[in-house]
């Protein structure tokens, strides 16, 4: 097939001028096209009355050979890749082992599926309940402030993901398309086929679900099994080399391939790994709060006369401030027309996040807002420093808010002038349990403050309304990232310990579900390669 980029469209056009823009751009006979497949679709907004759809497209034509060199010097008109999945390897009756992945979310998800296709009949362990048990978990906490700490947002099925926007995008560099293996596995568990081609494709809470308990099934299906409210304990070393685990039941499985897909929660797991010597580094991360604006706001600012428009949908944005102090501060994990959800896997602390259902239908956009920090200004000399800043935060936070896991919140124009919030304006908190209006210059250090005081200002330069005095600031947004790398090498196994795949979020390699997805791949593949070698 050949593929064209950037066909650029009206948003309004008819269903017919797709076809008529590859006839003209390939200056071809309507006889010669015979189909064509919409690869990616997005959309250019900067003129706001007159938005432009931007067209990937894969199309059958007569004559390819000749119309490629025709176009030869048109960077637009190339091969279409293979984006096809190649599995590396089979199982074969030698292999007696069986492997192990430590951690369901959608590293552990990806990585277990692509060990069970391949063969390998992989042990999953996962510290938290299957979904629909952890869902009910979670929403108890958020209405009834009744905290499981081994089953909520961060733990249990589905991982940290399961609760957020479900962004399948990412900037990982993927030359061997493992992203479109993790969306079409996706499309395959009754994701919305749209996935496959728009530019910013997005499930939400409750598809996801759904989609999580068929992929598990499939595993199953294919000779995996999972384990559900098992936490790993210990990690048994042999000179260097994994030999198996103990389970919080008792139980000890042998194994010399482990995949850790831990997500950026587990601080118990990232203690016991340390202590047994495997080698961990801190790792920068980002502190801040989530801010929420009406989501009109955003669309209006976003499309202008097209907010609204069924194909544009709720309108994300991605802003960057570089700081007078040297901070840098940025949007992360936008979720329109969503909510802020209680995010904390441990008692007496407060954490947020971000959450959207696939209709982005809520009054509310929101997105955090946060600073980066670095182990070497910021919490240096030990491996996990950055979890201890992470949990004084997470404190001062719980008892701003009343030390009832309400979470501290403010108007961003108090917090712009330095006052402490008494009444409401007209956004209205979407955080549950509930918010407690108070000074948010308590939360975060001076620094951070300072850089953020600076930003919300500037970025009202880019979205006129961004600094508003009605808008709303909750406290306080800590697991942007892991705070710790677990090193490995080429072949993906820590740099001092044989047999462990550190990957995903929690290792330090993987930021959201795509990319995470990607990494769970690349450590089921080194596994699979490993076992034939050894076996």
């Amino acid at each position: 097939m050949i593929r064209l980029t950037e066909i650029k469209l009206p948003l309004d056009h008819d269903e017919n001028a797709i076809g008529q823009a590859i006839i003209n751009k390939l200056k071809i006979q309507p006889e010669q096209l015979h189909s064509y497949n919409v690869f990616k679709r997005g959309y250019d907004a900067r003129k706001k009355k007159a938005i432009l759809l931007i067209y990937t497209l894969d199309i059958e034509v007569d004559n390819k050979t000749e119309l490629l060199a025709t176009f030869a010097k048109d960077q637009h008109v190339k091969t279409a890749p293979d984006t096809s999945y190649k599995f590396v390897a089979q199982a074969n009756k030698n292999i007696t082992e069986r492997p192990v992945v430590i951690g369901f979310g959608p590293c552990g998800l990806f990585a277990g599926l692509v060990l069970a296709q391949m063969g390998f009949n992989p042990i999953i362990v996962e510290r938290g309940k299957e979904v629909r048990e952890r869902t009910k978990d979670t929403f108890g906490f958020w209405r009834k402030k009744a905290l499981n700490t081994e089953s909520n947002v961060q733990f249990g099925e589905g991982g940290a993901g399961t609760f957020s926007d479900g962004k399948l995008y990412s900037q990982v560099k993927d030359p061997k398309h493992y992203g479109r293996k993790v969306i079409t596995e996706f499309v395959e568990a009754g994701a919305p086929e749209e996935i496959l081609y728009v530019s910013k494709p997005h499930i939400g809470t409750f598809k996801l679900v759904t989609m999580i308990e068929k992929m598990r099934a499939r595993i199953i299906e294919l000779g995996g099994e999972i384990r559900f409210s098992t936490r790993v304990d210990d990690i048994h070393l042999d000179d260097g080399q994994v030999t198996g685990l103990t389970l919080s039941n008792g139980e000890h499985l042998e194994t010399r391939h482990v995949v850790l897909a831990v997500g950026h929660s587990a601080r118990d797991t990232f203690k016991m790994i340390h202590d047994k010597g495997i080698y961990v580094e801190a790792k920068p991360f980002s502190v801040g709060f989530r801010i929420e604006h009406k989501q009109s706001m955003i669309d209006e600012c976003r499309f202008g006369p097209n907010a609204g428009n069924p194909i544009l949908g709720s309108a994300d944005y991605k802003l960057v401030h570089h700081c007078n102090n040297g901070r840098t501060v940025y949007s992360f994990c936008m979720c329109p027309g969503g909510t802020v959800v209680a995010a904390t896997s441990e008692e007496g602390r407060v954490v947020t996040n971000g959450m959207s259902q696939y209709s982005r239908s809520e009054r509310n956009a929101n997105s955090a807002i946060v600073v980066g920090i670095s182990p070497e200004k910021d919490f240096p000399g030990h491996p996990l420093a950055g979890i201890e800043l992470q949990r004084k935060l997470e404190e001062q936070a719980y008892k701003l808010g009343g030390e009832n896991y309400d979470a501290p919140a403010q108007l961003i124009g108090d917090f712009l002038k330095g006052k402490s919030s008494a009444d409401l304006g007209d956004v209205k908190p979407s955080y549950t349990p509930g918010i407690k209006l108070t000074d948010l210059s308590n939360v975060l250090p001076a620094f951070a403050i300072e850089a953020l005081r600076e930003a919300i200002p500037a970025f009202n330069k880019q979205i006129r309304g961004f600094s508003t005095n009605d808008g709303l600031l909750t406290g306080v947004e800590t697991r942007t990232s892991s705070p710790i790398s677990i090193k490995r090498d080429r072949s993906f196994q820590s740099i001092n310990t044989k047999g462990l795949y550190p990957a995903g979020e929690g290792a330090g390699y993987a930021g959201g579900i795509l990319s995470a997805g990607i990494d769970g791949i690349k450590a089921a593949e080194a596994v699979a390669l490993s076992m034939l070698e050894n076996a």
